[in-house]
């Protein structure tokens, strides 16, 4: 996993204008509309969350995960929000990147976009419909585990900051005495331990809200746990079926 240093403050923008436009590309003539529409997409399933440290001791948090809710706007930014995204974030500096797919109706989009203390700004790029091309300008609030709120495609979206992504280390706690796993449903369930199959194991700051909200007592995961300290300690968990 490569490291996140903060590259510009926040006042330097990625996105400097807050708009979006789909064009024509068949037919014989082109034409430009500037399309707008809002989002919120909370409902968080399939979530994956690994953590590791760096060598300057900076803890990075990675989530894959899928977050549905809706959209409104502009008819081809209008219907069911569904996003497929990863974060990758910095949480002692509050720095990352979260990238993945949008898709409302038969519009889809990739984006790319920078996280800056709880909120996003990027561009997304895409296909509005059949026929139409789309590239926006997007923001919105954003947290691994609570999912996009106040999201904008166009229509004003928010500037945000730059982050560089440095080649570097970044590995998991090492363990003293090998690493145990288990599967199976969850038994127990807190920000500060997870209990699968019999083996309990610390959770790390980091994961401990991802952990309470989306592995309660009943879910399915696998879990991987390494010593650390004289301690068991959480270093994966996925959900399994």
């Amino acid at each position: 996993m490569r490291n996140l240093a903060v590259a510009a403050a926040a006042a330097a923008a990625l996105v400097v204008v807050g708009t979006a436009v789909a064009h024509g590309v068949e037919g014989g003539a082109q034409g430009v509309a500037a399309v707008s529409g809002t989002f919120t997409a909370t409902t968080v399933s399939g979530s994956s969350t690994h953590t590791c440290s760096t060598t300057a001791g900076k803890t990075i948090e990675s989530t894959r995960a899928t977050y549905t809710g809706t959209a409104s706007g502009t008819p081809h930014l209008t219907g069911k929000a569904t996003i497929a995204a990863r974060s990758t974030i910095d949480t002692t500096d509050g720095v990352g990147t979260v990238t993945g797919t949008l898709k409302v109706g038969t519009t889809q989009t990739h984006f790319s976009a920078v996280y800056d203390h709880g909120t996003i700004a990027g561009t997304a790029t895409g296909h509005a419909g059949s026929r139409m091309q789309l590239l926006a300008n997007m923001s919105a609030s954003f947290s691994a585990t609570g999912g996009f709120t106040a999201g904008k495609i166009g229509g004003g979206t928010a500037a945000g900051g730059a982050v560089e992504l440095a080649p570097g280390g970044c590995t998991p706690a090492q363990p003293q005495n090998g690493d145990k796993e288990a599967r199976g449903p969850v038994t127990a369930s807190s920000t500060s331990s997870v209990t699968v199959d019999g083996l309990t194991c610390a959770v790390p700051p980091p994961l401990g809200l991802a952990v309470e909200i989306n592995f309660g007592v009943g879910t399915r995961a696998d879990i991987k746990c390494s010593l650390v300290d004289g301690t068991e300690t959480l270093v994966k968990i996925d959900q399994s079926h």
